[in-house]
């Protein structure tokens, strides 16, 4: 898992159908980096997060074959 910050949000007008809903958000990650992931929890820039990524991240979706790299597992309560 990788705890990080939202720093952002990316904007697509197009996208694949299998992506499931939710929004694509920058998120800064606590040792350097940044990366792109899916939220399907509500998070606001500027929150604390956990993010799990590759197949552990694809699979939480179980009805689909999401091409899903990075999602967003928790908003950490500070």
């Amino acid at each position: 898992m990788i705890r990080g910050r939202v720093i952002g949000r990316l904007w697509s007008s197009k996208n694949i159908e299998t992506i499931p809903g939710g929004a694509l958000l920058e998120v800064e990650a606590d040792g350097g980096g940044k990366i792109v992931a899916l939220d399907v929890i509500g998070c606001a820039e500027g929150e604390a997060v956990l993010v799990t990524q590759g197949s552990v991240a694809a699979s939480h979706f179980p009805n689909a074959r999401a091409p899903i790299d990075a999602l967003i597992i928790g908003s950490i309560d500070e």
